[in-house]
């Protein structure tokens, strides 16, 4: 039996390595199919430049030949232009040359001063004293002529484009600062010819090198001209990013750069659906109120001769608008619910978030829905019970917005309430510092503080949220702002003595 097991094994081993080779020799014809197609395609790519440069030297050479009779024709029309105007000249010489020397003979005084006079006044207008004895022009064409000896030596220098090098990542000038990642590289070898850069960056939950079979795809950043680039706007779902680069000339893109690997430092988080009031519809990143929540499991419960007292209880507390009052509403309680022994009931209208908290500083927004009465935002212990409510316990830390007939806005812990100045903001920015013990609020638009609690919390925390009549809306993975940052570095103490509600959690 042993041996037969052996034996299996090892035609198993055979039949894996078997099937390896085959695989490895499809890849190897493959490869060496592609290797053929591109060395043709290069050739002819070669023999289209070379083409494409013998079409220019063909063009130049025209031109230039033009040029050259250009100027030899101009040349030529003012040498005979000159030529033209001293024969004339010299006609006109000789012609007065002649009248002079019959002058001489003559006798008659009279008659030979008239003619010195006319001798005089004609030597003094000829074309012959006032011509120019110099070429307009000289026969040198010399200066048409080019040197061709840098050129041919670019020529003879000619060669194919290497591979550009990998770019090495610059580590410590990477930067990742209110959800913007910026990188940085250098090239190891200075290389002109380098046209662009590829960036690529992926999410991953894994710290150290990229892992081959992660599922997440690789993003890309093509045309880059410089050796640094800033991804902006990130929703950072993710623990960590992995960036590398190449470089590119305008015949092939070299190696990547050896993969980084930065931190995102972000607090990713979304509703526990399983801990939400019936009365509360949670999607994705938006809690809403909803008064049929519960309604179609009232008939289901015990107590049905009460239904009518109820429903007329119910019908007295309508507000105008048919919305319940927060404080009236009757809901009932039922374990047939999913999740329901973790799940608020009562007035308790509250949803936590899915992930604890123990340490570390995170951040995360929080944006009221259009015409949303009351809301609560803040941090719960994990085992809040069902029909607690926000900052009514020792557990809970918030702070609470009031729409509904009486404006409020207020910080509440311990069933303790200290009224705000100003009105709440649209978004409120929501800062735990578990290291230091503070709960800090921010106008998440100006980035100014709105209240802090002091606390040391001695259990893990949850994002804690309530709703009546209206909605919130979350946007978590989430750096804590460089503005939050900055001031609570400055203005720590000063931001808790703030409080009149600053407590040790029990």
């Amino acid at each position: 039996m042993d041996k037969t097991e052996a034996l299996q094994r090892i035609i198993t081993t055979l039949a894996n390595k078997n099937e390896d080779l085959h695989n490895f020799m499809e890849t190897l014809s493959h490869s060496l199919a592609g290797v053929q197609v591109n060395s043709t395609q290069v050739v002819s790519d070669l023999e289209e430049e070379f083409d494409r440069l013998f079409t220019i030297l063909v063009e130049m050479k025209e031109s230039m030949i033009n040029t050259i009779k250009q100027e030899g024709a101009k040349k030529t029309q003012e040498i005979q232009n000159q030529l033209t105007q001293s024969s004339d000249a010299l006609e006109s010489a000789e012609e007065l040359l002649e009248f002079a020397n019959n002058a001489l003979d003559v006798q008659d005084e009279d008659e030979f001063t008239k003619a010195a006079k006319q001798i005089k006044d004609r030597v003094t207008m000829a074309s012959a004293f006032r011509l120019t004895m110099k070429p307009k022009v000289t026969d040198n064409m010399n200066h048409l002529m080019v040197d061709f000896t840098q050129e041919r030596q670019l020529l003879q220098n000619l060669k194919f484009l290497p591979v550009p090098w990998a770019p090495e990542m610059e580590v410590g000038d990477c930067l990742v600062l209110d959800n913007t990642v910026s990188v940085a590289w250098k090239m190891p070898v200075e290389d002109s010819k380098i046209d662009h850069y590829i960036l690529e960056y992926r999410k991953t939950d894994h710290e150290g090198l990229p892992r081959i079979k992660d599922q997440r795809c690789w993003e890309v950043v093509d045309n880059i001209k410089t050796t640094e680039y800033s991804l902006s706007g990130l929703k950072f779902d993710s623990k960590f990013m992995n960036f590398r680069v190449r470089a590119c000339n305008k015949a092939a893109a070299g190696e990547y750069s050896d993969p980084v690997t930065l931190e995102t430092r972000a607090f990713n988080f979304g509703f526990d659906s399983s801990t939400s009031h019936l009365n509360l519809k949670v999607e994705d990143r938006t809690v809403e109120w909803d008064p049929q929540g519960g309604k179609g499991l009232e008939s289901k419960v015990k107590g049905k001769e009460n239904k009518g007292s109820a429903h007329l209880t119910n019908l007295k507390n309508m507000s105008r608008s048919g919305t319940p009052s927060p404080k009236r509403t009757l809901t009932t309680r039922s374990p047939a619910i999913r999740g329901s022994r973790d799940r608020f009931t009562g007035e308790s209208y509250t949803v936590l978030g899915d992930t604890s908290m123990d340490c570390g500083q995170h951040y995360w927004e929080v944006k009221a829905l259009k015409d949303c009465k009351s809301y609560s935002v803040g941090v719960s212990y994990r085992n809040l019970g069902k029909f607690d409510q926000l900052g009514k316990t020792n557990t809970t830390w918030c702070i609470h917005i009031n729409n509904w007939l009486q404006s409020s806005f207020a910080a509440k812990h311990n069933n303790k309430a200290k009224s705000l100045d100003g009105t709440a903001p649209g978004r409120i920015g929501v800062f735990c510092d578990l290291d230091s013990g503070q709960l800090s609020f921010y106008n998440a638009e100006t980035k100014q503080l709105i209240h802090t609690f002091k606390a040391k919390f001695s259990q893990p925390v949850v994002p804690a949220f309530m709703v009546w009549c209206g909605g919130l809306s979350l946007s978590t993975g989430m750096q804590v702002p460089s503005a939050v940052k900055s001031f609570q570095k400055d203005e720590n103490g000063l931001a808790g003595s703030n409080s009149s509600l600053n407590s040790m959690a029990q």
